[in-house]
């Protein structure tokens, strides 16, 4: 059994990733909207993602013998005026969750639940990438987004992206 502290802590984070999975299909629905089927695509396997991580602290907290705690979740209620405001939204966002993740972290941590941290561990690492892929693509919208054969290249280059299933086994 968990402490509680990091077992509350994880029931949440799972809402907070299945929120995070509605707000990115959510700006799918955005993108694909205004045609920009390439930008779609990214965000819709970004939800897909998203999904997998609450799957995965799931299968965690099941395997610790925890009850699961289904948290609801909030529609997104953002409103996007131009096609950089989703992507500014989703680094703001993926900087929230590292902060809730690191929080979690911080609780194993303090009672030396090594087995959490370890858990943790594929989380943070994962975190770093969503940041800088989130960052990755401001810059690249703040360089091609205002020239029109720019942003139908930057979309073509992002409807190549292909989803691929985490790779964290769990005991």
């Amino acid at each position: 059994m968990l402490d509680t502290t990091v077992s509350t802590l994880l029931n949440e984070q799972i809402m907070k990733e299945l929120y995070s999975a509605y707000l990115y299909l959510d700006i799918a629905n955005f993108y694909s909207d205004k045609g920009l089927e390439g930008f779609e695509n990214w965000f819709f396997i970004q939800a897909q993602e998203e999904r997998d991580h609450a799957m995965l602290i799931r299968q965690y907290l099941l395997n610790n013998d925890e009850v699961i705690k289904l948290l609801p979740i909030a529609a997104p209620e953002e409103t996007y005026e131009n096609f950089g405001m989703p992507l500014d939204v989703t680094l703001a966002h993926e900087k929230t969750v590292t902060a809730s993740i690191n929080n979690i972290y911080a609780a194993a941590y303090e009672i030396k639940d090594f087995r959490t941290m370890e858990f943790l561990n594929w989380f943070v690492k994962e975190q770093g990438e969503e940041e800088k892929n989130a960052s990755d693509l401001i810059t690249k919208f703040a360089l091609f987004g205002s020239d029109a054969k720019a942003l139908y290249e930057l979309d073509q280059e992002l409807k190549t992206r292909v989803y691929a299933p985490p790779s964290l086994i769990l005991d």
